[in-house]
């Protein structure tokens, strides 16, 4: 069971610190015990094994304890995006017929504007202290349950049973409730475990949110070893994010594309180069990161720092494939061989198992692969099969088994009668040197043809960099995959896993094209 996790390192290592956040030091001993007060007060309030409890909460204790407070009571439970609207939560709730909704302090205002009651739910607030119910029992000053019991609960629990319903983050349309079972996100777990060689002196700062799923995969990894997690819920600065990582002697730093670009072009990553000794790996995922910005960490990082690129999906509880660090400038390119315990194909369109260099579908297997998506049965048939989880990505096998992608099938277009792989040509938009960050679309011209566009995020000046980019486009690529239009922004709009949001940046695009006037349009000819 996922919550094993936290109940054997707080056996073997009861004063060890789990968790790190602000001043706050909290051991395995005091966050399974609030894990256990929770679950118990769940079970009086009359909860059933496999009844969806929604969490609300900010990366710390409560979201912690929360969590795996609502897995000992035999419950599903629903990490929330703390971005949520009340609109979006109400549907969200509806949907999973939650019994309860449990919110950290910060979020207890946006709860207690809808109407729980009328969704059959309660509302349970968490505090570093313990739990505040305003139900049946609930002492008159509202403090939480202290005469709770401490110990486990000890309920019979399938493996097999669904665990998490995690969100997609919707970057390829609506999002999807992905279902993982308790032996799925334990599969996955000693897995990274394994290729990671994580040990109980490991300490991971964590600035991913843990809703997500390679947060959470964050969180149980580290608990399965008896490591320490670091909370950091500041990473706009980054300095202060280096800062507690040399203080804290971090061991391991994670993130997505996005989070290595902020750290490379807006930190002081630099200063701290030999501020870091501790430092042993950094592992990326969430997306394709192109190889100038894998060159340009391998540079900046210290020199004892490994970069670990991995490969994923929420379908997969986290994690696919990963690139061992000695194969990394031999590979660069490549998203690496699968993990223990994951086998994987490339499949053709008619379902053959295709051989070494030739293109077709990443489809994998493994106990980590979900249950399905929450009440999607047609969704689920698209990409469970019996072949595997169909992952959407294109590529191929190289000679040595390792795997590349070369792009989604949803995200290629058709220019001149050109077949086009946009990522190719925002990699290069990376390769000059001259941007953050590069996204490109295929937008109307103006009549019923199609023409490539783009945002990107210079380094300098937005008109200079705009120009030397597509002259840079130019030199690399054919004519007909230089983007006609690049207009410079301040930032790619993310959704909440720290992807681009396509859908966001191309209304974005659409706004500032409609200002004719707008000086910042580099334009190539046609």
């Amino acid at each position: 069971m996922i919550h094993h996790f936290l109940e054997a390192s707080a056996a073997r290592y009861p004063d060890k610190p789990a968790i790190i956040h602000g001043r706050g030091r909290h051991t395995y001993a005091a966050v399974n015990r609030l894990a256990n007060r929770l679950a118990h007060r769940l079970l009086d309030r009359g909860v059933n094994p496999g009844d969806r409890i929604a969490l609300l909460s900010e990366n710390g204790l409560e979201y912690v304890f929360g969590f795996y407070g609502i897995l000992k009571a035999g419950c599903v439970a629903v990490p929330l995006n703390t971005e949520i609207k009340p609109d979006g939560l109400v549907r969200t709730l509806q949907i999973l017929e939650v019994k309860a909704l449990l919110v950290s302090r910060k979020f207890e205002r946006v709860a207690r504007s809808i109407d729980l009651p009328s969704l059959a739910a309660v509302q349970i607030v968490l505090t570093p202290s313990g739990i505040l119910d305003p139900g049946p029992g609930t002492p008159a000053d509202g403090r939480g349950p202290s005469d709770r019991p401490d110990g486990d609960p000890g309920l019979a629990i399938d493996p097999g049973s669904c665990a998490v319903i995690i969100f997609t983050s919707g970057s390829e349309g609506q999002p999807k409730g992905v279902m993982l079972s308790h032996a799925n996100v334990a599969a996955n777990t000693r897995s990274i475990v394994d290729y990671l060689a994580l040990t109980a002196d490991d300490i991971q700062m964590a600035v991913l949110p843990f809703f997500y799923v390679m947060g959470k995969s964050l969180l149980n990894t580290h608990f399965a070893v008896g490591g320490t997690v670091v909370v950091n819920n500041q990473f706009a600065y980054t300095a202060s994010v280096l800062k507690q990582m040399a203080e804290e002697k971090v061991t391991g730093f994670s993130g997505v594309p996005s989070t290595y670009a902020q750290l490379l072009f807006k930190s002081p990553l630099a200063e701290y180069r030999d501020r870091l000794p501790a430092l042993r790996y950094c592992t990326q995922a969430g997306g394709h990161m192109p190889r100038s910005v894998k060159l340009a960490l391998l540079e900046a990082l210290p020199p004892q720092t490994k970069l670990v690129v991995m490969y994923g999906a929420t379908e997969a509880s986290a994690r696919l494939t990963y690139l061992p660090p000695e194969f990394l400038r031999a590979k660069i390119d490549s998203i690496g061989r699968p993990i223990p315990g994951v086998t994987m194909d490339v499949v053709s369109p008619d379902g053959q198992v295709l051989g070494p260099d030739e293109n077709g579908e990443l489809v994998a297997r493994g106990e980590n692969i979900m249950l399905g998506y929450y009440r999607d049965d047609e969704a689920t048939r698209r990409v469970l099969d019996r072949h595997g989880y169909h992952t959407g990505d294109l590529g191929f096998r190289d000679e040595d088994g390792f795997f590349f992608v070369t792009g989604r099938k949803d995200n290629q277009v058709k220019i001149d009668g050109h077949r086009i792989n946009l990522r190719e040509i925002e990699d290069v938009i990376m390769e000059s040197g001259q941007a953050i960050e590069g996204l490109v679309f295929a937008v109307p011209d103006g009549s019923r043809d199609l023409m490539l566009a783009g945002l990107t995020v210079p380094k300098e000046d937005g008109a200079r960099s705009g120009d030397f980019i597509l002259e840079y486009c130019r030199s690399k690529l054919p004519k007909y995959k230089v983007p006609r239009l690049l207009y410079a922004i301040d930032a790619i709009p993310k959704n909440s896993s720290g992807k681009p949001d396509r859908a966001k940046a191309l209304q974005l695009f659409r706004e500032k094209h409609g200002r004719d006037q707008d000086l910042n349009a580099p334009r190539s000819p046609k």
